[in-house]
């Protein structure tokens, strides 16, 4: 890192330790400003295995002012900044809106409508998080419903139904009631057999590619006028299963002329082969199109408040139609856009994830390079985390992005001050030791808890560092826990300086490891495996513990083997 480079760091670190610490009212901390610092700052990126040691010591001289001297260096430096800080702390505005006509109901209720064709992705969360939030806001109701209806084109996966309810749970929320579309098929044709006695819906054997032609001309299919009781019996016959594929379908009688072709005289429902996977629903082969299952269901359980995506605008007026010949009164609607998130090579699709699963270039749905919930929750993320950073989306209509580095620096607040630090060195250089070495290093297990005691570290003979830590020939470094040394080409020579020459900006941090006694480890990250090795107090951590790996980041131990690697699953920095 040169001259120029090192300065800008100091300089951005010192903004956001003063944000950190007056926006908490305490001591900043080095892991805490890490996300919001590369996240303004991804030149910053390539250059993170040596950012915390720069910034360590800015953070050390922000925390020795009082706090009337970080607010006013703070002024000074980012007032704007500043200034938005305090608006917050009176009170902003909530990034969710109120419910339209909520006081209007005796109850707000809501409904999250997954296919179950795999596990939840990260996008995926932003529903549950925001009617979840929803329902605490005015004591409302929301239920899962699966809405699993298309047995072929997005087939559901019989495990899915389980994964995402536990998606559900690990964000923190639990629905009122749970629904699986594919159990009320009876449902649907009674509503069905109703609207055709209404004289709203029509049986056609019109090829796909002929209707087209018709509707985008605005002229009305030759099968439109059939008489009642001839659509009843044609009906009868689908639901028997009397016709295959693209042979026979109900269509919605709209308006055939309307300025939008794809709201006229939509399908409802129309003939699959394939069988449904559940066992239960097996049999069916006439099923209803999503926007008639969806709209029908929505007025049976309730709901009042609608929330989807903008892309399906169309939904809501094909099912006005249908609620028209009912004279049903159509629920509120929030459309919202599409939800981009960074950080990830895998493109966030469940078909996507499903096939690099198929093809072994993942190893689950819970890789660390896979952007699902069930990988944030085994790298150690809170669904509470996921959950605040969805909900500072807001409902705008307009795309957003959203960074994972909102999730992590919400996260770190959550685990930080409970989790114990660790060195963890990747792709050590050994080097041995020489001078009047302490046999034994004890670093603290966590800066802020003197009371939680220190780790016990043999030193050995010789230490490993990281390849970008070794310093020019002849210059110091101080080995963390342990004590300055000063590099002589092919030895580290311990020396008598003390701590005075780190606060004073003239040696880096870093970390290392004893070379004999230290522990294999494999970090999975969402870039790939890193391997290394651990101070050997990392061979009695268990599963699910999480630990901070000093100027590394924060991981989750997957699996300690008695005679093998320690795998752990990198968090975030």
């Amino acid at each position: 890192m040169n001259d120029e480079l090192r300065e800008r760091v100091e300089r951005e670190a010192e903004k956001h330790a003063l944000l950190n610490a007056v926006k908490h009212d305490s001591d900043a901390d080095v892991g805490a400003i890490m996300g919001p610092l590369m996240g303004d700052n991804p030149d910053f990126r390539e250059h993170g295995d040596e950012i915390p040691g720069v910034i360590g010591g800015v953070v050390g001289r922000v925390n020795d002012l009082s706090a009337e001297e970080k607010r006013d260096r703070l002024e000074e430096l980012a007032p704007e900044e500043l200034e938005a800080l305090e608006a917050e702390d009176e009170g902003e505005e909530h990034p969710l809106p109120d419910l339209s006509n909520a006081d209007e109901y005796d109850e707000v209720r809501m409904r999250c409508a997954p296919n179950p064709n795999g596990p939840w992705h990260v996008g995926h969360a932003r529903m549950p998080a925001v009617i979840g939030t929803y329902r605490e806001r005015y004591d409302g109701w929301f239920c899962v419903r699966f809405d699993d209806t298309d047995p072929e084109t997005k087939r559901p996966d019989l495990e899915a139904y389980d994964d995402i309810l536990e998606d559900l749970e690990y964000l923190g929320f639990e629905p009122d009631a749970v629904y699986r579309a594919s159990d009320r098929l009876e449902t649907y044709y009674d509503h069905a057999r109703e609207l055709i006695e209404l004289g709203g819906a029509y049986t056609c054997s019109c090829p796909g590619e002929e209707f087209s032609d018709l509707k985008n001309a605005g002229e009305p299919c030759p099968h439109r006028e059939k008489d009642t009781e001839t659509v009843l019996e044609e009906f009868e016959a689908m639901i028997a299963g009397e016709y295959e594929s693209g042979e026979l379908v109900l269509r919605v009688k709209t308006d055939i002329e309307h300025k939008n072709p794809a709201l006229r005289d939509w399908v409802a429902f129309r003939m699959i082969d394939t069988p449904h996977p559940r066992e239960d629903a097996s049999e069916y082969r006439c099923w209803p199109m999503l926007d008639f299952q969806s709209g029908i269901d929505d007025h049976l359980i309730g709901i009042t408040h609608i929330i989807r995506g903008i892309d399906l605008q169309d939904s809501a007026k094909r099912q006005r139609f249908v609620y028209d010949y009912f004279d049903w009164e159509y629920p509120e609607v929030v459309h919202w856009g599409h939800v981009n998130v960074d950080a990830y090579d895998v493109k966030m699709s469940t078909s996507t994830i499903k096939e690099l699963i198929e093809d072994g270039v993942l190893d689950g749905w819970d890789d660390p390079r896979a952007p699902t919930l069930s990988s944030l929750r085994r790298r150690g993320i809170r669904g509470e985390a996921i959950v605040d950073a969805m909900v500072e989306l807001g409902t705008s209509t307009s795309d957003v992005d959203l960074a994972m580095s909102s999730i992590y620096a919400t996260n770190r607040e959550l685990v930080d001050d409970e989790t114990d630090r660790r060195f963890f060195v990747r792709e050590g250089t050994d080097l041995p030791l020489a001078g009047n070495v302490p046999d034994e290093a004890n670093p603290p297990l966590h800066p802020d808890h003197a009371e939680r005691g220190v780790r016990e570290i043999p030193v050995g003979d010789a230490v490993s560092i990281e390849p970008a830590d070794l310093p020019d020939s002849d210059e110091r470094v101080w080995l963390k826990g342990l004590g300055c040394v000063r590099y002589t080409g092919d030895a580290l020579e311990y020396t008598d300086d003390d701590i005075e020459v780190v606060r004073e900006g003239e040696v880096d941090v870093v970390h290392w490891v004893p070379t004999d006694e230290s522990v294999p480890v494999r970090m999975r990250t969402i870039d790939g495996d890193v391997t290394g090795r651990a101070e050997p107090g990392v061979a009695f951590l268990t599963a699910d513990d999480l630990v901070q790996f000093e100027r590394v980041g924060f991981a989750r131990i997957d699996s300690v083997p008695e005679d093998d690697e320690t795998v752990a699953y990198y968090t975030h920095p």
